[in-house]
């Protein structure tokens, strides 16, 4: 066994996910964690009341006394059908008790059951090991890569050629690691729209990240200034004028706040007036504060800097490279390939997402206690009604390590596949990891693959350990994605662009799974031939390309990189180089 369930201690996560994703990841704004919405129920029901009497009105001058009597008594049942369909969610999603109670069926999905259908079908699935899938095979789906033009020289708009710099941009990065690294993308992005010198992005210190790591101890500052130039200006710090007019303190300097989204003429219009007329503007948050649709040459900014400019740090990318190196090593029974797996199974993850699965009460009330001391109150206020029936059969629900490892036996991974489990500190992990060890005995973390003292230089930064799992997960011959959010879109995204526009990642679906799940009935069989389905469509999903024309882009650049960044696009043999996002591995990495 490669891992024992108390050992797996990290804490590299924390709810980092962003509004704009598209897999069903529970919600999070993008700025700071709250809780996900709920039907405002007295707003709704307000306005059903605004628009029925606004028609009784129009009909009492249209029609006699007895129309108006049949219209009052159509109105008490008009006032109530709102009631009624909001009571009949609830009652229908509140799952378990309350049905077990009246007497009504379960709605399929809506309550945990999967450790009973893995304790119904752990015979089959502990002797079935005839069709298992080579890893080699995983990804049928190919796509030709287009020849690329090259990339440009300089990103330099012909507005402002003739002009030196317009002032200095500073932007205070929030959130966790990937959320941080979409800000410094746009920074660069709006810096460069601006014709702006940047300042090194400062990351702001949040309560639920708790990470005081600054830029450079993320990433290679250095190497992001000598990457950009030519196309943006980087400085590390202001000039000594400018910090003398602001005693030598960067957060005296006023706040600009911007709409999230902000478009460009949004930025030519509003903020860069006030760039020229002050040479320096502060933008805080800055998370989600440029949209997708920008200039081609805009657009490119955010490729080179994700792609090219951001290389990790000399110490996050040496233990790095040991970790990708050692996974490979025991990964010899399967050709020298690993599965990695973004598990979203940690404490405040299972809060914020407000699902129940199989603690009974200890759970519900260590869960409610979780949600008050992280969010004061949220989940307590009137207009939120938590529903984690609804929740799990609309696909909300992170998958527990039960519910992953009976879907990668269904797709055919073998018990001897390789594992990586890219997670935080995992929720009772002795008990929930139990059910998956058993189903893949060879599972692998960062804490399992390095010594304690290769690892205490990370402990207590999030973002740091985060930037470990993300290097290992990006090496990986299968990466799977349970719950969404910022960790698996960029990821995504750079597996697309250095795998011949495939991310060869499963994105299950948890609204069809769950359903599976609780039914106590299903074969073993016809599990697996669901689950083939799901790979199959994982497969076909993973080529998609969006049609992007000029300035209507809908999707997420980090998420789907081509076409804009295709110039940055490698061949498998030449992925890694000296100015790639990490350092130089060795070759048999790509092996």
């Amino acid at each position: 066994m490669a891992m024992k369930p108390k050992t797996h201690n990290g804490n590299g996560y924390s709810s980092d996910n962003n509004n704009n994703n598209n897999s069903g990841g529970g919600g999070c704004s993008s700025s700071s964690p709250s809780p996900p919405p709920s039907p405002p129920l007295r707003s709704k029901v307000s306005q059903c009341r605004r628009r029925v009497r606004s028609k009784a009105q129009s009909q009492l001058l249209k029609d006699s006394l007895g129309g108006s009597i049949l219209l009052r008594r159509n109105l008490r049942y008009l006032l109530v059908l709102p009631l009624l369909y909001v009571s009949s969610g609830f009652l229908m999603c509140v799952g378990g008790p309350f049905s077990a109670l009246v007497g009504w069926p379960t709605t399929p999905g809506a309550v945990y059951r999967s450790h009973n259908m893995f304790r119904n079908l752990w015979p089959h699935i502990h002797s079935d090991n005839s069709s298992a899938i080579q890893l080699s095979s995983v990804w049928q789906y190919k796509r030709k890569v287009k020849e690329q033009r090259p990339c440009p020289n300089s990103t330099a708009s012909q507005r402002f050629e003739s002009s030196g710099p317009s002032g200095y941009l500073i932007v205070e990065a929030n959130g966790g690691l990937n959320q941080q690294r979409s800000a410094i993308c746009n920074a660069v992005a709006v810096a460069g729209l601006l014709n702006a010198v940047l300042v090194i992005p400062r990351f702001d210190f949040h309560n639920v990240w708790r990470d005081p790591s600054e830029f450079r101890d993320i990433y290679d500052e250095d190497h992001f200034i000598a990457t950009l130039e030519g196309y943006v200006k980087v400085v590390k710090e202001l000039p000594e004028v400018l910090m003398l007019n602001y005693g030598y303190n960067i957060t005296n300097v006023p706040i600009i706040r911007v709409q999230a989204w902000a478009s460009v003429s949004y930025y030519l219009g509003e903020v860069y007036p006030v760039l020229q007329k002050q040479g320096i503007i502060r933008i805080a948050p800055f998370a989600n504060r440029l949209a997708m649709n920008v200039p081609p040459h805009i657009q490119f900014l955010r490729c080179l800097t994700n792609y090219e400019a951001l290389r990790f740090s000399a110490p996050i990318s040496t233990l790095a490279n040991k970790l990708v190196n050692r996974m490979i090593e025991k990964s010899s029974r399967t050709g020298r390939k690993y599965v990695s797996v973004h598990l979203r199974f940690e404490e405040d993850m299972l809060a914020f997402s407000c699902c129940v699965y199989d603690g009974g009460e200890a759970e519900k009330i260590e869960m409610d206690s979780v949600r008050e001391k992280g969010w004061k109150g949220k989940f307590k206020q009137k207009d939120r009604i938590i529903l984690p029936g609804l929740n799990r059969i609309n696909g909300k629900c992170p998958l527990s390590p039960l519910e992953v490892g009976m879907m990668l036996r269904g797709m055919g991974f073998a018990n001897d596949t390789s594992i990586y489990l890219a997670s935080g500190k995992i929720y009772q992990a002795e008990r929930h990891l139990g059910p998956l060890l058993k189903m893949f005995p060879h599972l692998h973390t960062k804490e399992s693959l390095t010594t304690p003292d290769e690892l205490a230089p990370f402990k207590g930064y999030s973002s740091r350990l985060a930037a470990l799992d993300y290097t290992v997960c990006l090496f990986s011959e299968v990466f799977v994605t349970t719950q969404g959010g910022n960790f698996p879109h960029f990821l995504m995204g750079h597996r697309r662009l250095i795998y011949g526009g495939h991310a060869k990642t499963i994105i299950p679906d948890k609204r069809k799974l769950v359903v599976l799940l609780h039914d106590m009935g299903l074969s073993w069989k016809a599990f697996k031939d669901r689950m083939k389905e799901m790979l199959n469509e994982s497969d076909r999903k993973g080529m998609m390309v969006p049609r992007v024309r000029k300035f209507n882009r809908k999707t997420s650049v980090y998420t789907y990189p081509l076409p804009e960044c295709g110039c940055l696009q490698k061949s498998h043999n030449t992925l890694i180089s000296p100015n790639s996002t990490f350092l130089n591995y060795p070759q048999k990495s790509m092996i």
